[in-house]
């Protein structure tokens, strides 16, 4: 099983990224925690992964830190949550965050996350209050910014909330109220970080 990655970063978006090492490119899915903290593409990056083997297919996932797979494998434990949804769930809310959500009981912030009903919540606090124990005081790092062109910023961050399971109209009135109020230049990480912020309430 690969455990880690350590290569060149050849393309990066907000769903995955692609890792050169020795000539051979690996597709990594990697949440926005660990997308706003990638480098710049054709700089060198390392990845701590986790390998999903499924019987017709093999998919890598990529943190920055060790500390964030393990919080994703804690998350996979729970009955219902599949890699997918985990990547959603730390696309939505800061892994310290999730932490403290999940140790105070608090299902009201956990079911703001895209794909987390009251049951699948319900289940996380019961089979992960103990486990998220070992983790209290985990933070995640503020992630590198990068600015792009305005519009194609407001496009790409309307495109990946969507794909997390945000409603397009809520989606777009955030979003528009971000760019109001975030001076220029806009980077895609940090409107994505303050919209997401304005979904949460």
């Amino acid at each position: 099983m690969i455990a880690r990655i350590s290569g060149i970063l050849v393309q990066k978006a907000v769903t995955h990224c692609v890792v050169d090492v020795h000539g051979t490119g690996y597709n990594v899915i990697v949440p926005l925690s660990t997308f706003y903290e990638l480098p710049e593409e054709n700089q060198p990056v390392v990845l701590h992964v986790h390998t999903h083997v499924r019987d017709d297919a093999i998919n890598l996932y990529g943190f920055r830190t060790g500390e964030e797979r393990d919080i994703f494998r804690m998350m996979i434990s729970v009955s219902g949550i599949g890699p997918k949804l985990a990547v959603n769930i730390l696309s939505g809310i800061a892994a310290g965050e999730l932490i403290r959500a999940v140790a105070e009981e608090n299902l009201k912030r956990l079911t703001c996350i895209p794909g987390v009903g009251r049951k699948t919540a319900e289940r996380m606090i019961l089979e992960l209050k103990d486990k998220a124990a070992r983790f209290d005081g985990y933070e995640v790092a503020g992630g590198k910014v990068a600015a792009g062109p305005g519009e194609q910023v407001k496009e790409d961050a309307l495109s990946a909330l969507v794909n997390l399971g945000y409603k397009g109209s809520a989606v777009k009135d955030a979003v528009d109220r971000v760019v109001r109020e975030m001076p220029e230049p806009l980077s895609l990480d940090r409107v994505l970080k303050q919209a997401l912020r304005v979904l949460a309430g």
